[in-house]
Parts: structure tokens; C-alpha cells; sequence
């Protein structure tokens, strides 16, 4: 089987696409007129013995794989694992001499009446009468562009199947790739495909809008098959309050309250009816009251918080270009964010609704020399400032440890458990609280990167006073943040240690045998603990 080098055909290939769903994997690569190649195994409807070994295979160009990529992505840093530091790493291979085309054995090739209903494989004249060929050489399988059936192209797709009328070059499809491809693929380059998907994901990100794509280390790009979503994605038996349903603050808050920036009274607020105490003003102002608080606290008794001195989680907007930052009685606790929320008394422009209006810094993922994916800010953040919230898909505690369980042991982790009100609500527990997996959907936060000394934390931030079990999982800046620096927060959200203390802990976890498999930090920081989940 020849391939065709008509003008039709080859203007048609441009235009043409492959659907994702429609391929199994890509098996190998080369290079033909100065273009990568990729070698794709088309789906087979039952994956048996059989139908793998008859499975159509066969040669496409980049543009024909734009809406494939990520199996592309997959095959070539599969690649890059498996080769050795001075062969097949991404885009640093020196490029090689294209080969010439070679000519199929018979010349006298001819375009067969099926490419006129868009069946564009070619036959030889010559081998009209034959059903199958084989490859009878290196040579032969330069020529071969299709494995196993014919490529049909149809309303701006390609398609494969098997044909009868048409003759075509059959392979046990599971001896693919041929120690010749091996060969060609391991001296070829992929930077052709490195840019494809660069460009694929950079698009992505446009699409989320204020974000960008920075790699100085290599020519990777984070993962094509991750999924930006603006809210979490419910998985089953996962459910969570319409927002119509959420009950807001009514009189006395109001709009025009103080500086028009709503709610101003923190004892009547009814967004703030859970909300942390503030302990200080309740102490000076009503020192009876505090001491029955405060049995009340120790006793573990139901407190009836109405009317108890609490505190707005937000500072007063400082002026146009000044960003709203959290309260230190908040920044330096743990404790929960009542935000007011779209049915409040007090308007959209209420100075307690931040979190819900979404990230507005521009942020930057970017590879680092030893820690894969990070993320920075061109922007200057000033302590207190909401960064974003992390993201996902939302399941039952069940299904996240089927995922956990599924998955090998030094896989990194993205799940984040909801278990802030663990213990004050009655029904909900460690074993039924729901979990946020942001490994294939989740927005930009999921790759921020760990350190023992971070510069931001996660808050729960909640809008509807009466779901403790959704809420948000926001980011704020506990420093100032310089522009460009890298963006970090804890994994295990621990407090603050004495750095003799980290030493310490750190020579003895190194030392523990039971340690051996686990995670190494390589966050730098003076205070590593020296793994990642210890």
C-alpha cells in the first residue's frame, strides 16, 4: 500500500480530525517530510485476543491529532520515562535528517474509486484482485500508511474500518511497533508534538482566563486530560444546598449601611451566627458572660452563640487598588469564614462576600528544576489576600478511598478531605464527610506545590451558614508575597514549630525503617520535616 501524495488528498489531511474517543494509543513515531508522525491503534469495540491482533493501525500527522493530543502526550512521556537521561527526553534530542520517501514497490500507484466517497486509502492497480498484503521488508513498511483496514474521512473526521472491496496491508497489529519503528522512534525527536501540546494546554488556560504557562526547565506541559471547572464537580451519593435555598442576613443589615459596603453589625448579622467568638471583646465587655462562655467551651456544653460579640472575616476595602484582606483574628486561627451570600439583606457589594466572587490575581504555572508544577503571581500579595480555592471532583469518603487504595503508593496526592466540622455537627463524621479530588478536575490551585514554611494556607470559607458539609477551601496569603515568587502552603496544614524541634523530628523520621517508601520533601525550607506526608 502506497502512500498517496495528490494535493486533494494531501489538503483534505489538514482539515481532518481524529476523535479522541476513537483511539486506544499511540505506539510509535517518525518523521517524514519534516513532519512527526505518530502510529495510532484505533478502539476496537470488545478488547479481545482476537480483535487486539486485528486492531487498525495507522500513521498521522500532528494536525490530524489536535483533538487527540493527550494520547499523544501520554506515549511520548512514556518515552521519556523509560529512556535513558542522553536519549528520548522531550524536545532535547537533536534533530535528525528527515529520510527521503521511499517508493513502494510498484510505482504505477493509482487512487482507487473509494477516495471519491472518502476512503482514502490508495491500491496498486496491480493488486486489485488481492484482499490482504503483507510487508515483506523494511522498505515495504516505509510505504505503509494503514494496518488492518482503511481510513474514511467524513464531515471533517477521520474514521477507520475494516473493508473487503479494498485491498489492505493485514499485521498482527500486537507486534506494534516493529523493532524498525522502535529503532527510527528512539533517534527521532518529539519537539513537534511538545509544541502541539503546549500550545493545547496554553489554550486551556485561556479559556479559565488569567492564567498563564511558563517552562524554562524543559518542554513539557502539565497533563492535556486535566479538566478546568469553576465549581466542584458532585460525584454520586454526593449532594449539596441549591443556592436559592442558602438564608442570608436580613434587617438591620442592609446596602448603605456605614461606607455602602453592607453588613456592619457583627451581634446581628445572621450570616455570622456560627461564627468563632470573639473571645477579647466578650472578656472586656462582658466579663460574667465570659466566664459562663468559657465553662461552656471547656465542658464541651451547647453554646447559644446569638448575640455574642464575633468578628466580619474581612478588613475594609482601602481604596480601588487596595485588595481586602482577612482579618488577623481569622488569618491566625483556624477558625471557620462565614461569608453573606446572594440572598443577604446587605447587596452584592457587601464587604463579607470575597471568596464567592473568584479568584482576580493572574497566576502563572511553571515547571520547577526539582518539584515538577508550580504556581506564582505577577502581581505583589499582600498578607490577608485571597488567592483562589481548590477544586474538584466531590465524592464520598468511600470512593475516595477506592481511589487511594487503586492507585501506587508514591502517587501524589489531591485529596482533601471536608471534615472541618467533624464533631459539631451530629451527623457527620470522618467516615461520611465528603472529599475533593483535584487530580483530573480542579482549577489552578491544584498545582501549588508544598513546603514546610509556606507563604499561603487553607480556610474553610462557607456561604450558607446551614452546610457543614460543603463549603470552599480558599487560599490566602499569610505573608507578603513578592511578584514571581512561588506560591506554597502546607500539605498537612500543621502549626508552626521550633526549628530545633524540626531538626529533630526530622533526623528521627530519617532514620525510621517504616519511612522508607514514603514521599521525600525537597521543599529547601529550614524547617523540612524531610517527607512529604510525615
Amino acid at each position: 500500500m502506497a502512500r498517496n501524495n495528490s494535493e486533494t488528498t494531501s489538503s483534505s489531511r489538514s482539515t481532518h480530525k481524529i476523535r479522541s474517543s476513537d483511539i486506544a494509543n499511540v505506539l510509535s513515531h517518525r518523521l517524514r517530510d519534516e513532519q512527526e508522525e505518530y502510529l495510532v491503534r484505533w478502539r476496537t469495540q470488545t478488547p479481545t485476543a482476537s480483535s487486539l491482533r486485528q486492531a487498525i493501525c495507522s500513521w498521522h500527522g500532528l494536525s490530524e491529532l489536535t483533538r487527540a493530543l493527550h494520547h499523544v502526550q501520554r506515549y511520548v512521556e512514556a518515552r521519556a520515562r523509560a529512556a535513558p537521561p542522553s536519549r528520548g527526553a522531550v524536545g532535547n534530542i537533536s534533530a535528525v535528517p528527515s529520510k527521503r520517501k521511499r517508493s513502494s514497490p510498484n510505482d504505477e500507484a493509482t487512487l482507487s474509486r473509494d477516495a471519491e466517497l472518502g476512503i482514502i486509502t490508495p491500491s496498486h492497480s496491480s493488486d486489485r484482485s488481492r484482499a490482504t498484503s503483507a510487508i515483506p521488508s523494511e522498505t515495504a513498511e516505509e510505504a505503509v500508511h494503514v494496518y488492518n483496514g482503511v481510513l474514511e474521512r467524513k464531515e471533517g473526521w477521520i474514521g477507520a474500518k475494516k473493508s473487503k472491496r479494498v485491498p489492505t496491508v493485514e499485521i498482527d497489529a500486537t507486534t506494534l511497533p516493529t523493532p524498525h519503528m522502535m529503532e527510527e522512534a528512539s533517534a527521532t525527536p518529539t519537539k513537534q508534538a511538545a509544541r502541539f501540546i503546549r500550545e493545547a494546554f496554553q489554550r486551556k488556560l485561556r479559556r479559565v482566563g488569567n492564567l498563564s504557562l511558563v517552562n524554562e526547565v524543559d518542554s513539557t506541559a502539565p497533563s492535556l486530560e486535566f479538566q478546568f471547572v469553576n465549581a466542584y464537580v458532585l460525584g454520586d451519593g454526593v449532594y449539596r444546598a441549591d443556592p436559592d435555598t442558602y438564608e442570608g442576613c436580613q434587617k438591620p443589615c442592609r446596602p448603605n449601611m456605614g461606607q455602602h459596603i453592607g453588613c456592619e453589625l457583627p451581634r446581628a448579622c445572621g450570616c455570622l451566627e456560627y461564627a468563632a467568638v470573639d473571645e477579647d471583646a466578650l472578656r472586656r465587655d462582658e466579663p460574667q458572660r465570659h466566664a459562663e462562655y468559657a465553662l461552656q467551651m471547656k465542658e464541651g456544653a451547647f453554646v447559644d452563640r446569638t448575640n455574642l460579640p464575633k468578628r466580619f472575616p474581612y478588613k475594609r476595602p482601602q481604596g480601588e487598588h487596595r485588595p481586602q484582606t482577612l482579618q488577623r483574628f481569622y488569618l491566625e486561627s483556624r477558625h471557620a469564614i462565614y461569608e453573606c451570600n446572594v440572598n443577604c439583606n446587605c447587596g452584592p457589594a457587601c464587604k463579607s462576600r470575597v471568596v464567592q466572587k473568584g479568584r482576580r490575581v493572574p497566576l502563572t504555572i511553571f515547571k520547577t528544576p526539582n518539584r515538577g508544577w508550580g504556581v506564582r503571581c505577577s502581581e505583589k500579595l499582600v498578607e490577608g489576600q485571597f488567592i483562589d480555592t481548590y477544586l474538584g471532583e466531590l465524592i464520598t469518603n468511600d470512593e475516595a478511598e477506592q481511589r487511594e487504595q487503586a492507585g501506587p503508593k508514591d502517587k501524589a496526592s489531591y485529596l482533601y478531605s471536608l471534615d472541618k466540622f467533624v464533631g459539631d455537627a451530629s451527623d457527620i463524621t470522618a467516615d461520611n464527610c465528603f472529599v475533593v479530588d483535584g487530580q483530573h478536575k480542579g482549577g489552578v490551585t491544584r498545582f501549588i506545590n508544598h513546603s514546610c514554611e509556606p507563604n499561603c494556607r487553607q480556610y474553610t470559607v462557607s456561604f450558607n451558614k446551614y452546610d457543614a458539609r460543603v463549603y470552599d477551601l480558599a487560599f490566602f496569603a499569610i505573608e507578603d508575597i513578592p511578584a514571581g515568587k512561588e506560591l506554597t502552603f502546607d500539605y498537612l496544614d500543621k502549626d508552626e514549630e521550633e526549628e530545633e524541634e524540626v531538626i529533630a523530628k526530622r533526623e528521627e523520621a530519617a532514620l525510621d525503617p517504616g519511612n522508607m517508601d514514603k514521599v521525600l520533601c525537597n521543599c529547601g525550607a529550614t524547617k523540612c520535616r524531610g517527607f512529604l506526608w510525615v
